[in-house]
């Protein structure tokens, strides 16, 4: 018997056995800004020469995500040249197992950005068929990194880049939305966006001057929406705290048809959040509906996971 994929309880769709998660910055901060004819490779890609900037090797900084999650960043250490020409020497040789290098970390790695730039660092190989991994530091804040668990969503929240987990998603200090396995994620004109494939998401912010009641606020939002049966629109109340609305279309911009989904979520405060979900797919209105679904407001402090002081 074939064991089959773990499924979302609200829409279906599969759930990636996600307990590792790999995070790749392509150079040093210290090259990004530089020609590419100053940069060099030596040998392998994982060495690296940059004109004006030092010498670099590539490493893996594991961090503890709370969930059971390890995310591991491949970045950059600084380097001597003497240990880059080292490096070099024994990388495809036994000597290779053995290799402990000190550096100083070379990449501004969100969330602790300017903290860790420049954190002093050890790396040893623990794989040889793996580059080295950051295994010790003289800096508090490294040493923190790699000793404490961090709150999953608001480390993975700050990767742009498609995941292979659904991450929960600050639109401000309290509303949030679940941004989905497999999307890539951005702002535009004040509005978040996700994309993946076949699938885009857009969220964006209300404030009702006026401070009507949550019926009424909707009222005005939906006002001008266009027409739909009642099999194509949902109403809920959310546990007294305000009420959220949902309509969905079929469009067909140039001859291709496109389903979207306009949702509310409005809050006593006079507050909302507008949800707009668009996909290819007939079968994907439970993924949408989920999504809308998602938006809720949090004033709850901080849990107990580790959060960038």
């Amino acid at each position: 018997m074939i064991a089959k994929p773990a499924a979302c309880s609200c829409c279906g769709s599969p759930v990636p056995d996600a307990q590792r998660i790999d995070a790749r910055l392509t150079l040093p901060d210290a090259a990004l800004d530089l020609p590419e004819v100053a940069r060099h490779e030596v040998g392998v890609g994982a060495l690296l020469r940059v004109d004006g900037a030092g010498s670099f090797i590539r490493c893996l900084l594991p961090v503890r995500l709370t969930g059971g999650t390890e995310l591991v960043f491949g970045t950059w250490l600084r380097i001597g040249d003497d240990d880059l020409e080292r490096a070099h020497r024994v990388w495809e040789a036994p000597e290779y197992r053995d290799l402990e290098l000190r550096g100083t970390m070379a990449n501004a790695i969100k969330p602790w950005g300017a903290a860790l730039l420049g954190a002093p660092a050890t790396v040893v190989v623990r794989d040889p068929d793996e580059i080295p991994y950051v295994d010790d530091g003289d800096d508090e804040v490294l040493r923190r990194i790699l000793g404490a668990t961090w709150d999953r969503d608001d480390v993975l929240r700050r990767l742009a880049h498609p995941l292979p987990v659904p991450v929960r998603t600050p639109l401000d200090e309290r509303w949030s939305v679940e941004r989905g396995s497999g999307f890539s994620a951005g702002v535009a004109g004040g509005a978040h966006r996700f994309l993946a494939p076949g699938r885009t998401v857009h969220a964006d912010l209300f404030a009702d001057p006026l401070r009507r009641s949550p019926a009424e606020f909707l009222a005005a939002l939906v006002n001008g929406a266009p027409a739909v049966p009642p099999e194509q629109q949902v109403t809920e109340d959310i546990a007294g705290e305000g009420v959220r609305h949902a309509f969905w279309t079929v469009a067909a911009p140039d001859g291709r048809t496109r389903y979207e989904l306009y949702g509310f979520t409005v809050d006593r405060d006079g507050t909302a959040v507008g949800t707009v979900c668009m996909w290819d797919e007939p079968d994907d209105l439970a993924w949408a509906l989920h999504v809308w679904r998602s938006v809720r407001r949090d004033d709850s402090a901080a849990g107990a996971a580790s959060r960038p002081g």
